[in-house]
């Protein structure tokens, strides 16, 4: 029986997937032979070349709570086990270790003062020392120079602070202003005025007048 030439060009890529398919199947049996050789052995399987391994050091980078970290600790210690404590011998002992804190921070200071470095230096010559915190029942007293009195019985003081820094020993200068009541519209702008601490007079004047120092020139 004869077979034409069309059936002959069907059959040849039939033929050749067959044939290629075979090299394929054989190399996945290769493959399965090996692995259960290797299982046999009770060796492990290779892995891959593309993916490594995790490392080590990225698993203890992980952040530990304080109260895990000393939970570890404790489960890591190879002495005899502490006695069983009641709350309230727990909270006696915290106590305790505050108490025993506190007596050492104030020895602590306590030597820190007598220190000849440590004591606030005197105030600059021809600057106004440091004003004094009153004792109570006493009025508060600033000294200063009227920046602004355009207001009625009102002047603008500012208040200039020159004083030594307690721990580093550098000179701080610092600058404020208050607004205070002048009846008479007596303080030009330019005067030392001298002011007191007085009761509330208006949204912003908490202090008042006491004498001009010092007249402008």
């Amino acid at each position: 029986m004869a077979i034409s030439e069309e059936d002959k060009t069907n059959e040849e890529p039939s033929e050749a997937g067959a044939a290629g398919e075979a090299p394929e199947q054989s190399a996945e049996g290769a493959e399965q032979a090996a692995d259960a050789q290797a299982e046999g052995a009770g060796a492990e399987p290779a892995e891959p070349a593309g993916e490594a391994a995790p490392s080590a050091p990225a698993e203890e980078a992980e952040p530990v709570a304080p109260k895990q970290r000393r939970k570890l600790a404790r489960s890591r210690s190879t002495g005899p086990a502490a006695p069983q404590r009641s709350p309230e011998e727990r909270a006696g002992e915290r106590a305790d270790r505050r108490g025993r804190k506190a007596a050492d921070r104030s020895r602590w200071r306590s030597r820190r003062g007598d220190r000849p470095g440590s004591k606030a230096k005197p105030p600059i010559a021809g600057q106004a020392p440091a004003p004094k915190e009153p004792s109570p029942g006493t009025r508060k007293q600033r000294q200063g120079i009227v920046v602004s009195n355009k207001a009625d019985k009102t002047i603008t003081v500012r208040i200039d602070l020159v004083r030594s820094h307690p721990v580093y020993g550098k000179v701080v200068h610092e600058t404020s202003t208050l607004h205070a009541h002048d009846e008479r519209n007596q303080a030009g702008e330019g005067d030392v005025v001298r002011v007191v601490e007085c009761r509330p007079l208006s949204r912003l004047k908490r202090w008042r007048l006491v004498e001009v120092v010092e007249k402008a020139r």
